[in-house]
């Protein structure tokens, strides 16, 4: 296995929180026995000339696929399930009642392939029912892999990653294949899939009423996170909502972010 120097270490470490906002710096076990096999079969024979390489690429899919080796995109349908049954309940209903022109704006940050804002849209397709044609639920889902998007856009799902949908919903929203289910067209239709890099301004046409931005910030250094909420929080309507991981945190005391429940902040009115 293929060893990296302490200084080709920093090197890869300080491009990839500068560039990304993912800090690996205790990371250099992972990164060795992540990458090894990979730069060895690419021909490379140190990390010093993989080093050279990546810092130096215009080519961003091999930054994606290092990126990918680097961080871990495990998701499933239903995920941290408090969260949308908080959306169901609690987010739901408000904007339902305060949004006269019948358009929700939700931000799925960081979605991975695609099993949050399917989720979202399942729930608010359930939530209006009959008159769901009377809202626009589309909802826009980014993230900084190409490859996690393709996932996303095709929405293709393994039994297991259902496990946790009702039947009703699976036989609503999904077809079911040989080898798993395929998400419906009605369904695909409203979700727009988007590659953004969270380190760049957030400077979408429209605020958001809620931003779901879940176990992505655990990858971040903390000033990198502060910032990052700072422009969620800026994104956002008065009275908008951001949801995180439950392993993740708002700083209040750097934040004007009111803390609802455990992971799960307002805007204030």
């Amino acid at each position: 296995m293929l060893s990296i120097s302490e200084n080709d270490f920093i090197r890869l470490t300080d491009f990839v929180i500068k560039n990304y906002g993912i800090n690996l710096k205790s990371k250099k076990v992972l990164i060795e026995g992540r990458l090894s096999n990979y730069l060895s079969a690419e021909g490379y024979q140190s990390f010093r000339d993989y080093v050279d390489y990546i810092t130096s690429t215009k080519n961003s899919g091999d930054i994606e696929i290092m990126l990918n080796k680097l961080t871990t995109n495990h998701t499933f349908f239903m995920r941290e399930e408090k969260h949308f049954a908080f959306f169901n309940d609690t987010i739901l209903p408000y904007l339902e009642k305060t949004n006269k022109n019948h358009s929700i704006s939700i931000w799925s940050a960081g979605c991975s392939s695609g099993e949050e804002p399917y989720t979202l849209s399942i729930i608010m397709k359930e939530f209006f029912k009959s008159y769901s044609m009377r809202w626009d639920t589309r909802l826009l889902a980014t993230d900084i892999s190409q490859n996690a998007l393709g996932k996303a856009a095709k929405g293709f799902y393994t039994e297991d990653s259902l496990k946790a949908l009702p039947d009703v919903w699976k036989r609503t929203y999904f077809t079911k294949k040989e080898d798993g289910y395929q998400v419906t067209e009605e369904l695909r239709k409203n979700v727009i899939f988007r590659t953004f890099n969270l380190m760049e301004p957030i400077q979408f046409k429209t605020k958001f009423d809620v931003i779901f931005c879940r176990n992505v910030m655990i990858y971040f250094d903390k000033p990198t996170k502060s910032a990052l909420i700072r422009r969620f929080y800026n994104a956002l309507n008065p009275g908008g909502y951001l949801l995180i991981g439950h392993s993740e945190t708002v700083d209040r005391e750097e934040s004007d972010f009111q803390y609802i429940m455990p992971a799960t902040y307002r805007k204030p009115l």
